[in-house]
């Protein structure tokens, strides 16, 4: 799913208006939230830090990822030290998160990668200590959370 934030200030110019949007639709995005700020808050938010900044605009109904609200955070911040009054967009698309790696890692090229041929052999290896599998473990020990009483156990009622 694609995202955008709309980063404003209000008409009184005194707090942010974070809009989100959601594509529900191909290529039409429907309005999912509106979260107002105040100035004080968000200054204040923004002299506490980046963590601080990113709990202040997180709310109930405003929720982004993290690597969402970090980069709102950053458009926040940057929109109150140039003091620019003009709307930011952020546009987010979720299958970015799936095609990225961890740590932004790129792959290596097939020439690089060893071509050590693992045999099946290999992978289904049984070496396993025996005294894992001990038969006086405490599997038969185990409490069960239903009890059947021994009177009612293989009675059966048949009323036809």
């Amino acid at each position: 799913m694609k995202q955008k934030y709309t980063i404003l200030k209000n008409d009184e110019k005194t707090g942010i208006i974070i809009r989100e949007f959601g594509e529900l639709d191909k290529e039409i995005f429907s309005f999912l939230c509106e979260e107002r700020f105040e100035d004080e808050t968000v200054k204040s938010a923004i002299e506490k830090g980046q963590d601080v900044l990113i709990q202040t605009l997180r709310t109930q109904n405003l929720f982004p990822l993290g690597i969402y609200a970090k980069e709102i955070a950053a458009a926040v911040k940057k929109m109150y030290e140039s003091g620019d009054d003009q709307p930011v967009e952020l546009l987010f698309d979720d299958t970015d998160l799936l095609t990225k790696t961890k740590g932004e890692e790129k792959p290596l090229p097939l020439d690089e990668i060893e071509d050590e041929a693992v045999g099946i052999d290999d992978l289904l290896d049984e070496d396993v200590p025996e005294e894992d599998f001990d038969e006086k473990s405490d599997m038969k020990n185990l409490p069960y959370s239903l009890k059947i009483s021994d009177d009612d156990s293989d009675v059966i009622d048949d009323e036809d």
